[in-house]
């Protein structure tokens, strides 16, 4: 073999395991999320019977049971998909001690509501069925999402609980009540008079509403209609002893011009003050935030305080508090 030949294989042999290398590191950075999520320990898992009921779950690392977070998409009830979980929430929340599962559920157009709160509550109940499987901790259970979700997760957090403790079904005789909920965008409200009243402009003909609640247009003012918007709306159920809420809102905090769009003002942020100015003479803890408050702050702030006001209401609730 002459010097050059000997050569040129050294420098290809070089390439080669250098590129191993950078790929096999880049492999390593997917796994552990610098390139996106980390993938799921548990993935589709069937909570129910519909197409939609699956969810996704990583485990946090622990020697003891974890409390888990569940994250409920946004998608204004007709779309949107488990997969949408930021991965810096996801990311600091296994740091954290904190497991993640994200869930599908039913769209409008498949039920409408409460079908979408129903299959969330469902979710919730199976992580409690397999806490001991799964390493969870049944007993602190938290949710957060944004629009959609976060209207759910408000929702289960100050609906009564919805355990059957005389069903035959093991999960459905566990409980959905939440220990906190942290969203986004939130609406404490789906009732268009709600909407109307408090938020102005057109956000209440958000074209979303009326199909989530089953109604023809002709029946939005109807006793059945009202029924609906009332059974709907988070701040209905609130009460003393409920679980305290984080509120994020990115929406411009100003009020609404009568010609604005069908629908603009339906994150605005005060559904997060009028759930607030419910809550506290109750003595339920509800943090509000806007995107104005985190200006010139490292970008993944908004989740750091997030999952600090997980820590610290897992912890309060684990030493009974």
């Amino acid at each position: 073999m002459t010097r050059a030949r000997a050569i040129g294989r050294c420098v290809a042999a070089v390439v080669c395991v250098a590129a191993t290398a950078v790929g096999a590191a880049r492999a390593g950075q997917r796994r552990t999320g610098l390139f996106g999520k980390p993938k799921p320990d548990l993935s589709n898992v069937k909570y129910g019977p519909h197409e939609r009921n699956v969810l996704d779950l990583w485990k946090a690392e622990a020697g003891e049971p974890t409390p888990p977070v569940v994250y409920i998409h946004g998608g204004g009830f007709r779309a949107g998909d488990k997969r949408s979980i930021r991965p810096p929430l996801l990311k600091l929340c296994l740091e954290a001690g904190v497991s993640v599962a994200a869930i599908n559920y039913r769209f409008s157009h498949h039920a409408p509501f409460p079908a979408q709160m129903l299959d969330s509550a469902r979710a919730i109940q199976l992580l409690r069925s397999k806490a001991t499987e799964w390493n969870l901790d049944p007993t602190r259970v938290a949710a957060t999402g944004g629009s959609a979700g976060a209207g759910i997760s408000l929702w289960l957090g100050f609906h009564d609980d919805l355990a059957d403790p005389k069903s035959d079904d093991p999960v459905a005789r566990q409980s959905t009540r939440l220990t906190c909920m942290a969203v986004f965008g939130g609406q404490c409200s789906y009732d268009p008079r709600f909407i109307k009243k408090h938020i102005g402009g057109q956000a209440h003909a958000h074209p979303a509403l009326l199909p989530f609640f089953g109604l023809k247009p002709e029946e939005a003012d109807t006793p059945r209609a009202h029924k609906l918007y009332e059974e709907s709306a988070a701040i209905t159920y609130v009460s003393k002893g409920d679980p305290p809420a984080f509120c994020f809102y990115s929406e411009a905090d100003a009020p609404l011009p009568d010609n604005a769009r069908p629908g603009r003002g339906i994150h605005h942020p005060e559904f997060g003050r009028q759930l607030k100015k419910r809550l506290e003479p109750l003595g339920v803890e509800c943090v509000l935030r806007h995107r104005t408050d985190y200006e010139g702050k490292p970008r993944d702030q908004v989740f750091r305080d997030i999952v600090a006001f997980f820590q610290k209401h897992f912890a309060a609730a684990k030493g009974g508090g």
